[in-house]
């Protein structure tokens, strides 16, 4: 791995990837509450949630900013 990418934890991983981890640890429920995003209160899928996500850099943020918590308080 180069210097670049070393202290990058969301470095590999796919935000499908990412999306899927928080939906199986929260549900789309929770993850609405968490992060308000018309796409995980109404009609949530992951195709859905995806297509908006790598259009919308603020809510991708938000997403990668959640599992980023959720893994450190699993570790």
């Amino acid at each position: 791995m180069n210097e670049e990418h070393k202290n990058n934890p969301l470095h590999g991983l796919k935000l499908q990837d990412i999306l899927e981890s928080l939906v199986n640890h929260y549900g789309f429920e929770e993850l609405g509450k968490k992060i308000e995003i018309r796409c995980f209160l109404f009609d949530p899928s992951i195709n859905s949630c995806l297509k908006f996500l790598r259009k919308t850099p603020w809510a991708r943020t938000k997403v990668e900013d959640l599992y980023l918590t959720m893994i450190k308080k699993e570790s």
